[in-house]
C-alpha cells in the first residue's frame, strides 16, 4: 500500500503502454564509465510488497529501485530487475523469483547470481536460496521483514471479520493495477493480500524462519553468519521516519508508531527484524522507501545517496570474489 496514492496518479495520467517483457529486465548501461561495480555474478533484484520494475511510459514512468540500477550498469554491473507477484506469500514469489534467475543464469551464462531484496524482497530472496543455494552466490536484505513486522500483524487482524473481504478484495486489485501499470496481462500472476499478509507477521515470518534459515541470526538483534552454506548473506536498512517535508513517504511516521513505540525502525520494519548475515549498516537516516531511493530521490538533506551506497555495496561483492 505504500505507493498508493503515487501508482494512482501514474495509472490516471499515463496510457500504461510499456512494451516491458514479462519478466527479468536487464538495466541499460548507455555508456560504461568504469568497473568499480562489476561482479563476478549478475546483481538480480527483487521488490517488495506492491513493487514493481517500472510503472507508467515516459516521461511519468517511474523505476522502483530509481535511478540505482542503471548507475550499476555504468559501473560495469551486469545489473537486472526482476518482478514478482505484488501481494502473495513469500513461497509463491519465491518461486517466480526462481524461475527468472534460472533464465538471467542462461542468458548470462553465469552459473550463479547475487540476489538484492527490499522489504518482502528480503524472505523472497532467502527462499531461493533456500531450495536452489547452487545458483546463489549472495544474498544482500535491505530492511527485510525478516522476524515480521507488527504493521502486518495489525492488518491481519481483519481476518475474520466484516472487513476481511472488502480489504482483501482492494489490495487484490491494487496488486492487479500494478501489473497491469507494467504492460503486463493482471492475470498472469497471481494475487492473494491475505497470504502476503500472513508472510510477513510475527508468527508467518517464524514459521518461514523455521524452514529457511539460511543467514539467519541465532539471537535475538544480532548478526548471522556472513557465509552459511555456501551462501554469503549481508544486510542493510535505515532507521528513520520523516526524512523529508517534501517526500509523501513521510505518512510512515504513523506506522513507526506501531512498532517499538517508534523507536529503531524505518517505519515498516524495526532495525532487529532486518538483521540477517552481515549487518553493513542498520541506522541510516532512511525510511523504508528512501531504502530504494523512492520517491523520486527525495531524501534528508545529509543522509547518504542510495545510488551510491548499492554502488559500493556492489563493489564489495567484487572484491569477495562474488
Amino acid at each position: 500500500m505504500k505507493y498508493g496514492f503515487l501508482l494512482a496518479g501514474l495509472l490516471s495520467a499515463a496510457g500504461m503502454n510499456t512494451a516491458i517483457a514479462s519478466q527479468a529486465v536487464q538495466a541499460a548501461a548507455g555508456q560504461v564509465s568504469s568497473s568499480y561495480a562489476k561482479t563476478k555474478y549478475p546483481l538480480v533484484f527483487s521488490h517488495g510488497m506492491a513493487g514493481f520494475i517500472t510503472v507508467g511510459a515516459d516521461p511519468l514512468g517511474l523505476d522502483y529501485w530509481y535511478q540505482i540500477l542503471p548507475d550499476l550498469a555504468r559501473n560495469g554491473a551486469s545489473a537486472w530487475a526482476t518482478r514478482v507477484s505484488p501481494f502473495n506469500s513469500t513461497e509463491v514469489r519465491g518461486e517466480q523469483l526462481l524461475l527468472q534467475v534460472l533464465e538471467i543464469r542462461a542468458i548470462s551464462g553465469a552459473a550463479k547470481v547475487n540476489l538484492i531484496g527490499h522489504s518482502h524482497g528480503g524472505p523472497t530472496i532467502r527462499y531461493v536460496a533456500g531450495v536452489r543455494p547452487d545458483v546463489v552466490a549472495s544474498l544482500t536484505s535491505i530492511a527485510g521483514p525478516h522476524k515480521g513486522s507488527p504493521v502486518a500483524d495489525l492488518v491481519m487482524k481483519a481476518e475474520g471479520t466484516p472487513a476481511e473481504a472488502p480489504l482483501a478484495g482492494a489490495v487484490n486489485l491494487f496488486s492487479k493495477a500494478i501489473t497491469w501499470a507494467q504492460g503486463l496481462d493482471p492475470d498472469s500472476y497471481p494475487h492473494d493480500a491475505l497470504a502476503g499478509g500472513k508472510s510477513l507477521t510475527l508468527a508467518g515470518a517464524a514459521q518461514f524462519n523455521a524452514k529457511f534459515s539460511l543467514g539467519m541470526p541465532a539471537a535475538a538483534c544480532a548478526d548471522g553468519k556472513l557465509l552459511d552454506q555456501g551462501v554469503y548473506s549481508y544486510s542493510f536498512a535505515g532507521a528513520g521516519t520523516v526524512t523529508n517535508l517534501l517526500d509523501p513517504d513521510s505518512v510512515l511516521k504513523l506506522t513507526s508508531l506501531l512498532i517499538d513505540g517508534g523507536k529503531d525502525n524505518d517505519g515498516l520494519v524495526s532495525k532487529c527484524s532486518a538483521k540477517f548475515g552481515k549487518t553493513v549498516r542498520d541506522d541510516y537516516n532512511w525510511n523504508h522507501l528512501d531504502e530504494v531511493n523512492q520517491v523520486l530521490g527525495l531524501k534528508a538533506l545529509f543522509a547518504p545517496d542510495p545510488v551510491d551506497v548499492y554502488r559500493q555495496h556492489a563493489s564489495r561483492l567484487k572484491l569477495q570474489g562474488l
